[in-house]
């Protein structure tokens, strides 16, 4: 049996009346990539936050490595990137690498030449004595990136990692954490952008409203929500719309236009579906089974009851 990281028992968080987090449970196992999923307003990063002892859940319980203490105990264990960004601004970037270095136990020699590397591996190395308020928004993202990960932490929390960053940095960004995790770094991993956790995770759970909605490994949610799927893709027209719409035939479709992913209805078959493409002279570019992607389970599962009712709720989340 794999080690558990991370293990949160029935965690319940209220604010007044309003409950972000209901009832939630879930272990994170030692080398996983794990991805804590959903909309804006969730509850993901109330239950970081009670991961990370930054706050305390009502009811339940967290425990970090086997009950070795909380999370602020096990601070130079963990390296945590909060949403928030914020970062010592009238400080050189070099500087301000190795104090907050040397608040978790490292040495401040280490902590320079490991800086340095960062930096360099990052595309900063020419920005180490500016002052981080003269870099741009991505580079001082990256910089705190390096922050949290320049302590070699065994378990590193990700709170919507790639907010504000361009393809380019996200793709960086994205390479260092396969990196890391290879290097046997646990990872949790949270997003509201399912396309993005479905090419990192292993793992995930999907949470709605403060609720778990599915959780377990990606390859199994996968196969346990498969049923049968189809991606087509075809010149956008009125023919195509029709067929789409016919409930002997699919039971539901997500569509845009030229794209869509769909789900056959109960007897139908895929062949079926493409007779009835061919006979009202739509244009397939595209025509396979396939399994369901992350964004349709989540929606499948979930639905418009999993976004948030108010700016309140978001904020709270």
């Amino acid at each position: 049996m794999r080690d558990i990281v991370v293990e949160v028992q029935s965690i319940t968080k209220r604010y007044g009346d309003f409950a972000a987090v209901r009832d939630l449970s879930l272990a994170i196992p030692r080398g996983a990539v794990y991805g804590l999923l959903g909309p804006n307003g969730a509850g993901k990063t109330t239950t970081i936050r009670m991961m990370m002892s930054i706050i305390y859940p009502d009811e339940g319980k967290v425990a970090l490595f086997g009950g070795r203490g909380d999370g602020k105990d096990l601070s130079h264990r963990i390296g945590y990137l909060p949403e928030e960004r914020g970062l010592y601004k009238k400080m050189k970037v070099i500087d301000l690498l190795i104090f907050l270095a040397e608040i978790k136990g490292v040495s401040r020699a280490k902590a320079r030449a490991g800086a340095m590397e960062w930096l360099a591996r990052l595309g900063l190395g020419d920005w180490a004595l500016k002052k981080a308020d003269d870099l741009s928004k991505g580079m001082q993202q990256k910089v705190q990136f390096i922050a949290t990960v320049l302590h070699e932490p065994e378990l590193l929390v990700l709170d919507e990692p790639f907010s504000g960053l361009d393809p380019v940095n996200t793709q960086v960004m994205k390479d260092t954490v396969v990196d890391l995790s290879r290097k046997g770094t646990t990872i949790l991993f949270s997003t509201h952008i399912m396309e993005q956790a479905e090419k990192l995770c292993d793992s995930v759970c999907i949470i709605a409203r403060g609720t778990k909605v599915v959780d377990g490994p990606l390859a199994e949610i996968k196969r346990q929500h498969g049923g049968s799927h189809l991606v087509v893709a075809a010149e956008r027209s009125a023919a195509l719309d029709g067929v789409l719409s016919d409930t002997r035939l699919i039971s539901r479709a997500d569509n845009y236009g030229n794209y869509a992913e769909l789900e056959l209805a109960a007897g139908a078959k895929a062949q079926q579906v493409l007779e009835a493409l061919v006979r009202q002279g739509v244009v397939v570019s595209r025509f396979e089974i396939a399994e369901p992607t992350l964004h349709k389970i989540f929606i499948d599962l979930a639905g418009p009851q999993a976004l948030p009712t108010s700016p309140e709720e978001v904020a709270r989340a």
